[in-house]
């Protein structure tokens, strides 16, 4: 299996478009290829899949099993794995789950892409920190991004020289390649009306400025992975209801791929255009941006009376935006309160955002997500309000106990926690 990740320093550093101009370069030169995203990103990962055609799933190297990562990013095609954040960077206090943890684990090579748009010699102890820093990642290659110039190049390329990496491209500075972004990331694949029309920009960048055959060619050095399947969660019922529309869009897909494989039946359907609740044996609403439709959704009557008759016969579940959709009412960045469904005794509100952010490690013993999942908890809401039996026992990252986590009445249940893996009870 052809492969290898593209990392950097630090965020914002231009990783995810250059990914997604060579996902889209590659795919256009009749290569077979596919994305990966490392960490718990919900947002990144559809623009993979628009830029080359092909499914991508996240590589989470802190709450996945080993043997699930290496099943997840084997297959057919090459594979570029996005990082998260610098390449080192992970949880605390180690940082594990880190872009390099999977470059450890699955062998690929590494190439750093660095923001040069403001330095210049100093480029060279920079990348060779970064290639030092630990043997056992192979940081193969580099590529320039933000660069001013020509001249400017010219002193890039000079000083790395000395580090004796591969630079295998320079981007320069592209006002036009910007990303619109919100508060949990950037603006939505499918909410961008221009998305064919950047992907094609990056590509053609891409395409002018990096070697493309030297990249294929690190690519293939990566070692074969075993080609074997691997653990799967089993389907927390036969025919599940799934809420997916632009408030409702934060749902792994590994996870629905483990449903479908072993035989469960996923319905997709639309709160925020008001359709009704499609049969079945489970309603699961996951995370996304209810707070930017909160009116729609409270005036979406056939959705909520159709929930509401459903949570009276089926276990309906809810994940963090989802799960605020659950309760009785949500104010949004302008003070407004909006009614919700009231399966739940809980408000929240986005007028005072305050970021809650972490892996966590949580349990619940009751409800169709029992026993232990590895989590990750990303949101901005502030709950007011809530009351009746919690759902989850809760840990951070470090092990610490942390409050318990969402509510559970009657058949209904939800949380801020996004469900990862599960984690064996011996564990």
């Amino acid at each position: 299996m052809p492969g290898l990740i593209l990392s950097a320093p630090s965020s914002g550093s231009g990783k995810t478009t250059v990914t997604l101009g060579l996902l889209r370069a590659l795919s256009r030169r009749g290569v077979a290829v596919r994305g990966a995203k490392s960490g718990p990103d919900y947002i990144d990962p559809r623009f993979h899949e628009a830029a080359c055609g092909a499914p991508c799933f996240n590589l989470d190297a802190w709450a996945m099993r080993p043997e699930r990562l290496r099943a997840l990013a084997g297959g057919d095609g090459m594979l570029l794995v996005e990082g998260a954040m610098g390449l080192f960077d992970g949880a605390p206090p180690e940082g594990r789950g880190a872009t390099a943890d999977l470059a450890r684990l699955l062998g690929l090579p590494v190439v750093l892409v660095v923001d040069a748009g403001r330095m210049a010699q100093s480029v060279a102890p920079l990348v060779a920190g970064f290639a030092g820093f630990d043997r056992e990642v192979q940081v193969a290659g580099v590529v320039l991004n933000r660069v001013g110039s020509e001249r400017h190049e010219r002193m890039l390329r000079a000083a790395l020289a000395r580090v004796g990496l591969p630079v295998l491209g320079a981007l320069p500075r592209d006002a036009g390649l910007g990303h619109p972004s919100r508060h949990l990331g950037l603006v939505q694949a499918g909410e961008r009306p221009d998305l064919d029309a950047f992907l094609d920009r990056a590509a053609d960048r891409v395409e002018a400025h990096l070697d493309l055959d030297a990249l294929s060619a690190l690519a293939e050095t990566a070692p074969p992975l075993p080609d074997a399947p691997g653990p799967c969660v089993p389907p927390p019922a036969q025919r599940i209801a799934l809420a997916s529309d632009a408030a409702f869009a934060f749902a792994y897909p590994h996870l629905l791929a483990d449903w479908r494989a072993q035989g469960a039946e996923i319905r997709p359907f639309s709160p925020l255009a008001n359709e009704a609740v499609p049969d079945g044996d489970m309603v699961m609403l996951p995370g996304g941006y209810p707070e930017l439709h909160a009116g729609r959704l409270a005036a979406a009557e056939e959705f909520m009376k159709s929930l509401r008759n459903a949570a009276q016969n089926i276990d309906v579940y809810g994940e963090c935006g989802g799960y605020m959709l659950l309760g009785e009412g949500l104010i949004d960045a302008d003070g407004a309160r909006h009614p919700m469904a009231g399966l739940l005794r809980l408000e929240t509100s986005f007028e005072r955002r305050k970021l809650h952010l972490g892996y966590r490690h949580v349990r619940a013993e009751a409800g169709p997500f029992a026993g232990r999942w590895a989590a990750h908890e990303f949101h901005y809401a502030t709950t007011l309000r809530a009351e009746g039996a919690p759902l989850f026992d809760a840990r951070d990252a470090e092990g610490t106990k942390l409050p318990a986590m969402g509510l559970r009445q009657g058949r209904v249940c939800g949380s801020f926690a996004h469900l990862i893996d599960r984690v064996a009870e011996d564990a």
